[in-house]
């Protein structure tokens, strides 16, 4: 592990163009669990269950909203939650002009919160809530704070939705492009606390042009050997050792 620290440290050192590449496992350690880990939900009218990755699709949002925001609410909002040293530590690496970018699977805002300017968003975000007709903005504790299951707009009396990429949505372009460009620049990428299984995400570090991917990861991913350098470790306890 040691050794694995200095390695990763010696890269730092010789690369000024890096992107960090952050999965839930970046959030768990802020006591955010992944959602995919959560138990589904059984609808009694329905007599059906319903998987995690159901509940937070296009499709479920629009035919049974209260069962969404139900699991939404309970399941995707921690209100509560805190950076931790991964987030600081990337802070730190952002202020030694040596991370250019930080793109993210999380949907809770806490880059942003620890101090990172330059965070791309893949799956967009819980602090941001629009009326689905008049287009009215409501940050999260906003929206929290309309009445009942479901959000409702105070204007028009729409659903409010949250700016999250649900399953069946694409992708926001702009975040996208922003995405491909920035790992096409990138001389050297950390990817930390993903299992890189969840696409078309994953799929955008195969736009890396650099020399070196470190992975750190507590447990294997089909990538692994594509990295210069593994560390199977916390992503925290391992960027807070190699940035000081």
């Amino acid at each position: 592990m040691v050794d694995n620290i200095e390695k990763l440290k010696e890269l730092i050192d010789s690369h000024n163009n890096i992107v960090f590449f952050g999965g839930a496992g970046v959030s768990t350690e802020s006591n955010i669990p992944d959602f995919r880990s959560a138990s589904g939900l059984f609808n009694e009218k329905l007599n059906k269950n319903f998987t995690p990755e159901q509940l937070v699709s296009h499709t479920f949002f629009m035919r049974y909203p209260e069962d969404f925001f139900k699991f939404y609410k309970d399941k995707l909002i921690y209100k509560d939650a805190k950076p931790n040293k991964a987030h600081l530590s990337l802070v730190k690496l952002e202020n030694m002009g040596k991370l250019n970018a930080i793109i993210t699977q999380n949907i809770d805002g806490l880059h942003q919160m620890a101090g990172s300017q330059n965070v791309l968003e893949l799956h967009g975000s819980v602090h941001r809530n629009h009326c689905t007709k008049c287009g009215k903005f409501f940050d999260l504790q906003q929206m929290l704070d309309l009445e009942g299951i479901v959000p409702y707009c105070d204007v028009c009396g729409s659903i409010v939705k949250p700016d999250v990429v649900l399953y069946e949505e694409p992708l926001d372009n702009k975040v996208v492009n922003h995405t491909v460009n920035a790992l096409l620049n990138a001389d050297l990428l950390i990817i930390g606390g993903t299992s890189l299984a969840v696409y078309p995400a994953a799929s955008f570090i195969d736009y890396f042009n650099g020399d070196s991917i470190v992975l750190i990861n507590k447990s294997s991913t089909g990538y692994d050997s594509k990295a210069s350098l593994l560390i199977n470790d916390s992503i925290g306890k391992v960027l807070s050792q190699a940035v000081l």
